[in-house]
């Protein structure tokens, strides 16, 4: 069974993938940029998308740039900014109506190209800086997203376990980058980084939808950039952990988060990562994970207890929420599930069950146009070439003994518990 056909075409300065289906009434373009996680420019970097999807040069306001894409009915325009691995990736998302499918015949696909070129290359920019009025504007908005982390303590909780247990390596930085650094960017700066990005970034253009391959390729031909090599961002992923650390916060909250990240050393694209898969599954990744079950139901220890991978670079994060008093408890139970993982206690039920939701997760993703560029997008960011077909024979394949061989593989790396203002329990 195919479920998709990709094309892709190099063109100048970016890759062009095209997946041919009629299976959506909207065409969906995604442009996605991808360079290394740097300090000196994770802020910089938070901050360019949302100013270029504010206004052009020639949309040079942002409800004259919204007029328009109401005009191409109602076509929906945004921006997403994150990290897989040590990459720090910025995404541009345009959904347009096909035009196949309308009685009037408008060249949307065209119209939806044009519009691509003048965010892209036509920013509202003069002398050689973004609009200072937007500029501003945006600066605003960044620094409540990087403030929004500190108030959701789940997230936060998150970050913070991921800044101790990766001190040092670039996998530290957050997407969003650096309070502090926001106010000094200028319009100046920020078109000097802008004009860095699109010279050395690996860029990649998505088109899905109801398309003609041949069509789509000649009006992508007016996009020009400037040609780079291929240089992969070689990220270190191989850690021995040589002992556990354990980090405790204080603030004022009633429920304490409980987060452990330990080192998987498998990254996508190696041939055990869908045996990780399914060790995540197992162990804390679905409502019938051992996690779930143990901590949560069973010991009634925790309001929420799962895990997740990080894909890119060999990362399994714990996340719990738990009553201060019941730490010790809590983390002797985790450790307790991973060892029994590790010593091979799943029984045939787990594993067929885990089969079943990863499938069905995984159809469920690529079911949508954006879910299906994300899977797509993954053997750009791990150098690979893994068809959603291999993706799932892959996993129906993996044993109980390759699982077990995984979980041996797992290092607990650091504990940081995020509890109340009352004092060590």
């Amino acid at each position: 069974m195919e479920f998709t056909k990709e094309y892709t075409v190099e063109k100048s300065g970016f890759s062009l993938h095209m997946i041919q289906t009629e299976k959506y009434k909207t065409n969906t373009i995604v442009w996605k940029m991808k360079a290394p996680l740097k300090q000196e420019t994770a802020t910089l970097r938070a901050l360019l998308p949302y100013v270029m999807q504010s206004s052009t040069k020639k949309y040079p306001t942002t409800g004259a740039l919204r007029s328009y894409l109401d005009e191409l009915y109602g076509a929906s325009f945004y921006t997403d900014l994150g990290k897989k691995g040590e990459e720090h990736i910025i995404t541009f998302t345009l959904e347009i109506a096909n035009e196949n499918y309308l009685q009037d015949k408008t060249p949307l696909l065209k119209k939806a190209v044009e519009f691509f070129n003048e965010v892209l290359l036509h920013p509202n920019m003069t002398d050689r800086a973004f609009d200072k009025k937007t500029v501003e504007k945006e600066k605003r908005g960044l620094k409540q997203r990087i403030q929004s982390v500190f108030d959701d303590k789940m997230r936060y909780a998150n970050v913070r376990l991921i800044e101790e247990m990766c001190k040092g390596e670039p996998y530290e930085i957050q997407p969003t980058g650096e309070l502090n650094k926001v106010d000094d960017i200028t319009g100046e700066a920020l078109y000097e980084y802008y004009q860095k990005a699109f010279n050395e970034d690996k860029m990649d253009l998505y088109v899905i939808g109801d398309i003609d391959i041949n069509e789509v390729e000649n009006l992508f031909s007016t996009l020009i950039f400037k040609e780079r090599s291929n240089i992969q961002n070689l990220i270190e992923v191989k850690k021995d952990v040589r002992e556990i650390k354990e980090v405790k916060e204080h603030q004022d909250l009633n429920q304490g988060k409980l987060n452990i990240g330990c080192r998987t050393n498998i990254v996508y694209g190696e041939s055990d990562y869908f045996a990780l898969q399914m060790f995540n599954g197992i162990f804390g990744g679905f409502p019938h994970s051992k996690l779930f079950i143990n901590v949560r139901e069973k010991e009634s220890l925790a309001y929420y207890a799962a895990s997740r991978i990080e894909s890119y670079k060999g990362l399994l994060m714990i996340m719990s929420g738990i009553e201060n008093q019941n730490y010790d408890k809590a983390v002797s139970i985790i450790k307790e599930q991973l060892d029994l993982m590790k010593q091979g206690q799943i029984t045939e039920q787990e594993l067929n069950q885990t089969k079943a939701v990863i499938q069905n997760q995984f159809l469920e993703t690529i079911d949508s146009a954006r879910g299906l560029i994300e899977v797509l997008y993954n053997n750009v960011v791990g150098s690979t070439n893994i068809s959603p077909e291999e993706w799932i024979e892959q996993t129906k394949a993996v044993t109980k003994e390759e699982i077990i061989k995984v979980a041996q593989k797992v290092q607990m790396d650091t504990i940081y518990f995020l509890t109340g203002l009352e004092g060590d329990q």
